[in-house]
């Protein structure tokens, strides 16, 4: 059971999809994270144990080695890609209440600003770290945050912004969303984000790289 698992954080370590995937040269025609997740299932072992031991061991990998620039954007998105395919055998486990998600997550990037690469990497790794996670694009004004804070409550929210113009509109998203939940935990990143600025606008927590804001997501719920 645990040599299966170790193969399924392998593969999406490595961004191995399924056996089709090119990537990486050295497990062609091997199978991926895609065949090896519906194997572990078919074996009877527990879902749980497949995403906790499995899945988010290997994200986990993943968002480290992206914070000491060992790996870059696209194995992320491939690893990314790995998780997810992985991710659909387990959805229906997930419906039924046999796995528990650690708990929601609410991510955009602020109004005015279209960008979502930075946004997307920080949504797949929590993704990937077991978390439910809601993503509402780009050009986010608070009323959306706000309106699905309220369908989705006990969630946590993540605001990005790439431009230094839309920095603006950060700091009165924050202040919208405390006036309406004061005890809501936010979390903001972005390339023109600093420590400084997230006090500055009373959000709770920044991090410069998005296994930062796991790892914060992680000991809020431990």
């Amino acid at each position: 059971m645990e040599g299966l698992l170790e193969k399924i954080a392998y593969c999406v370590e490595f961004g191995k999809i399924n056996k089709n995937a090119p990537y990486p040269p050295d497990m062609k025609d091997q199978d991926g994270a895609d065949e090896l997740t519906k194997q572990a299932i078919d074996q009877g072992i527990n879902a749980d144990e497949i995403l906790k031991k499995g899945l988010v061991t290997g994200m986990e990998k993943v968002g480290i080695k992206f914070r000491e620039n060992k790996v870059f954007v696209p194995q992320v998105l491939m690893s990314a890609k790995a998780m997810s395919t992985a991710m659909e055998h387990l959805k229906p486990f997930f419906q039924s209440g046999d796995v528990k998600r650690k708990g929601t997550f609410i991510i955009g990037t602020v109004a005015g600003d279209l960008h979502d690469i930075g946004k997307n990497l920080v949504a797949m790794m929590i993704e990937g770290n077991g978390w439910e996670v809601i993503d509402l694009g780009t050009d986010v004004k608070s009323e959306k945050f706000i309106e699905t804070l309220r369908s989705y409550t006990g969630s946590y929210i993540g605001l990005s912004a790439l431009l230094t113009t839309t920095m603006v509109n950060m700091e009165k998203i924050v202040k919208d969303i405390k006036s309406e939940k004061p005890d809501i935990k936010i979390l903001i990143g972005g390339a023109p984000v600093n420590e400084e600025f997230r006090e500055k606008i009373g959000a709770d927590f920044y991090s410069p790289d998005p296994q930062g804001a796991v790892e914060y997501l992680n000991k809020l719920i431990a």
